[in-house]
């Protein structure tokens, strides 16, 4: 008979490292657990804006103490309803807004535009002192020595670090993040720890990354504002990602918030703060307030694309989609049409080897919807990650490292020349179409996030509607737009639906989601679409948007 000690010896490592993590995370969460709210709880925790509960800290209606303790109550909450958190910082917060307290006490001014702000992190972010595993059981237990830069720019800014969240959707060390409206459901990825969070009020920014929709999928599937800039306009320092040392379609740093005004003026603000001059890979190009402004003077023309030509959307996507077009339209903005031309191209260059980047082409249905622009090594990057603690290769995870083997020098360079000739004829596309009333180039496109609402875990597999503009390398910016409505979609279960003839293998999967009655009040999406570099056009023309949503309809 084995006694306990020999059991635990014939433990896998990886499965030791999971039990050490996951009591230290139990040990860290649970005081707080208990704890009875503080009478300006819910006062605290209804302010959905960065600016405003800034100015209500500094004019010492709240103290940082009480914001950061609501917020670690409605964290460690949510963390029990979705496992969204991974490494908990909730005593270091507590001593950070204690510091921030006694700065108000003996200044007149905040530390920073952020002064008390509680915010959260992706686990992707390295936080001195604390793991960056992003689910590997091999980087657990080696702390971090230095903040990523843009954690030691937000802290000088004055915001408080409370936590960093899952990802991605399913890891061996952390476990899967479920949905805050359904634990069936997944809440997107791979920032979808962020997504739960801040759906369930345990936050008010959370940083992630985007390099496929990382960002904007858990935005859309969560009811949150998401933002992907172009790569170079905010640091990545200090960010450590599988498949490190890929240039070729660079991740990049995101917010998202629960408010559009928080997504700008955290953007700013650390633009302002000059990135260029602590990560070399920032282009010195300061905030442009003006092209901000500018944008919210005028009538806008968007381009509207509705279906990118791959993939069609559920019909509750296309009908908010349609419903903000006409908003816009009513308002005295021009809508024209924008064709998917492309679209197909640009994807297939992210899924395809090089034999098929020439005619004739392999259909996308021949190709895994896993990416080999992103494993042109083989997998091995994640391989190495996986073995270094023995995890076991989930599903997806095999998939992806096994989908191809690495591929010759040669043929990555004529990747990246097929990427370029594919941005330049996008370039040429936007630089050709024009308003046919108007004469004047597209301001952004208005796209859906997602053709889909949340679904059910692992079962997303079309993400064209935002990888394609990671691959153009333009900004884009999710709204929250409203929800899957049985009472009107059912209504659309006509032959649009039933009699849909299916594009391909990835279409009529996509075709075989629709569930109005399951997906009922799932939240919904749009995107705008801007050039490269174009963060503020792109906000700018987002705040326009949200005041046309935001208004009552005569």
């Amino acid at each position: 008979m084995s006694t306990a000690t020999e059991s635990d010896d014939e433990q896998p490592a990886w499965q030791k490292t999971k039990s050490k993590k996951s009591a230290l995370q139990a040990d860290a969460i649970q005081p707080f657990l208990d704890q009875p709210p503080n009478a300006l709880h819910d006062a605290i925790t209804a302010i959905s804006d960065v600016e405003e509960l800034a100015a209500r800290i500094a004019k010492r209606e709240f103290t940082v103490h009480d914001v950061v303790s609501a917020y670690i109550q409605e964290a460690a909450a949510a963390h029990q309803k979705t496992n969204c958190l991974t490494e908990i910082l909730f005593t270091e917060a507590l001593h950070r807004a204690n510091s921030l307290d006694a700065h108000l006490a003996h200044h007149t001014a905040p530390l920073g535009p952020l002064h008390g702000i509680p915010i959260t992190l992706k686990d992707q972010f390295d936080v001195r002192g604390s793991d960056t595993t992003l689910g590997y059981s091999g980087r657990a237990f080696a702390p971090a020595g230095e903040n990523a830069v843009l954690v030691g720019m937000l802290e000088g800014m004055g915001a408080v670090v409370l936590a960093k969240t899952n990802l991605p959707q399913k890891n061996p060390l952390w476990g899967l993040t479920t949905h805050p409206l359904n634990p069936a459901f997944t809440p997107g990825g791979s920032t979808g720890g962020e997504g739960a969070l801040l759906a369930l009020q345990g936050s008010l920014v959370g940083w992630g990354t985007d390099i496929g929709g990382s960002v904007r999928i858990p935005a859309h599937m969560c009811g949150l504002y998401g933002f992907k800039p172009s790569s170079g306009r905010l640091p990545y320092h200090g960010v450590p990602v599988s498949t490190e040392g890929q240039e070729h379609v660079p991740s990049v740093v995101g917010p998202l918030a629960r408010s559009l005004p928080s997504l700008h003026l955290v953007t700013k603000a650390v633009i302002d703060a000059k990135p260029w001059e602590l990560d070399p890979k920032v282009l010195p190009l300061p905030w442009r307030e003006e092209a901000y402004k500018e944008v919210q003077s005028r009538p806008l023309v968007i381009g509207l694309l509705v279906d990118d030509g791959v993939v069609k959307v559920h019909p509750p996507v296309e009908r908010v989609v349609r419903e903000v077009a006409a908003k816009l339209r009513e308002a005295g903005h021009e809508v024209i049409d924008w064709d998917p031309s492309g679209h197909e191209e640009c994807i297939r260059i992210m899924v395809s080897q090089t034999h098929a980047l020439s005619p004739p082409y392999l259909p996308l249905t021949a190709l895994s919807s896993q990416d080999q622009y992103y494993t042109a090594d083989g997998g091995e990057d994640i391989t190495r990650a996986v073995s270094a603690g023995g995890d076991p290769y989930l599903p997806h995870v095999s998939a992806l490292v096994n989908r191809a083997p690495a591929i010759p020098v040669y043929e990555y360079w004529q990747l990246n020349r097929a990427k370029v000739a594919a941005q330049k004829a996008y370039l040429d596309k936007w630089r050709r179409i024009r308003s046919p009333k108007s004469g004047r180039e597209v301001d952004v496109l208005l796209t859906p996030t997602m053709p889909h609402s949340a679904v059910p875990h692992r079962a997303c597999r079309w993400v064209g509607y935002t990888k394609v503009w990671n691959f153009l390398d333009y900004t884009a910016c999710v709204l929250p737009v409203g929800r899957v409505d049985r009472a009107v979609d059912e209504a659309k279960m006509d032959a649009r639906v039933t009699g849909y003839v299916s594009r391909s293998e990835v279409d009529e999967w996509n075709w075989s989601l629709y569930d109005p009655e399951g997906m009922d009040g799932m939240p919904l999406s749009v995107q705008l679409v801007g050039q490269r570099l174009e963060e503020e056009k792109v906000l700018g023309i987002a705040q326009v948007v949200e005041r046309l949503l935001r208004t009552p309809s005569s």
